[in-house]
């Protein structure tokens, strides 16, 4: 498969909104480098798509710039933002941990019973959606925004605002980058081990939750020609036995207990082209789950199911 760069795809979508009704027709060997018009029709609809929304400082911004210029400077990871810290203490609650104006991503759980997570992930979504108010001119705030939608966890299941803040920063971090790369952090991230069952996923009792989601929304789909079998799914859990999270100084770790992981075999079906994963002892376990994550990527089925969300990230 030809590769083609985000560059060139956005320079295609620069040009016309109808370019999105035709994407499911469009040849995944790659796609023309736009050579059109670049005015200020073009440049205010590449603005709207990419960012949300336009303002004049926006305008102001872009214009004179080319269409090379404009896609670099969108295409251009912004810098890490400094974290969400405590403005919630007042006459009627004090968090016992963090003090004022200190931020909590570092600090311990504290009471389950008590409100201050609570305060936390407030605290934690009004950072968010500061960023993407005050976002700079990068795809950074809206692709962070994207990801969240697709590779998807509900922050009050985590039931622990730093593993919310975690999971946020991750896409934030992974928001311009390597697609797969991108699904392999996930996997194993605290946050997502807690939503979807993976900390409790062990040999002698497989939980299916995230090798499911992981096929069928994350990176398969469920297509007509997506033809992963649900013994498939059974096996993909198996690969992934033996992830857990950990609570200690400076907030909350995946690792791996290789005591809990199933070391045996693991053989997927057809669709997958009969491939085994060998089972493996000790820490080389958890190699089993970069061998997951490199088979269902060499499935074309991945490269032709994620175009057809791109559209989503203009709708957003």
């Amino acid at each position: 498969m030809n590769r083609f760069s985000r560059a060139d795809f956005l320079a295609v979508l620069a040009n016309t909104a109808p370019v999105l009704k035709s994407l499911n027709k469009i040849s995944y060997g790659g796609l023309d480098t736009y050579k059109g018009n670049w005015g200020d029709p073009q440049l205010l609809h590449l603005i709207r798509r990419t960012l949300f929304g336009v303002s004049q400082k926006d305008y102001n911004f872009f214009s004179g710039k080319n269409l090379q210029q404009c896609l670099d400077v969108l295409l251009t990871q912004s810098p890490e933002p400094p974290p969400p810290v405590n403005d919630y203490n007042d006459e009627t609650f004090t968090d016992p941990e963090v003090p004022f104006g200190k931020t909590w991503v570092y600090a311990s759980f504290g009471d389950p019973e008590g409100p201050q997570d609570d305060k936390r992930v407030t605290n934690l979504k009004e950072w968010w959606v500061n960023l993407m108010i005050n976002q700079d001119h990068s795809l950074t705030e809206k692709m962070t925004l994207f990801w969240s939608n697709h590779l998807a966890a509900q922050m009050f299941l985590m039931k622990d605002a730093r593993l919310d803040y975690g999971y946020v920063a991750l896409l934030r971090y992974h928001s311009l980058g390597n697609f797969k790369k991108l699904v392999r952090e996930v996997t194993t991230n605290p946050g997502m081990l807690e939503y979807l069952n993976g900390n409790v996923n062990t040999a002698a009792a497989p939980n299916e939750n995230y090798a499911r989601e992981l096929q069928e929304l994350f990176t398969l789909g469920k297509g007509p020609d997506s033809r992963y079998t649900e013994e498939d799914v059974k096996t993909a859990a198996r690969v992934l036995t033996g992830w857990k999270t950990e609570d200690r100084k400076g907030g909350v770790f995946s690792l791996f207990d290789d005591s809990k992981h199933d070391t045996a075999d693991k053989k997927f079906s057809a669709f997958y082209n009969h491939t085994t994963i060998k089972g493996k002892k000790g820490h080389e376990g958890k190699s089993e789950t970069d061998e997951l994550i490199d088979m269902i990527f060499r499935q074309r089925e991945t490269a032709k199911y994620m175009p057809q969300l791109v559209p989503l990230v203009y709708l957003l």
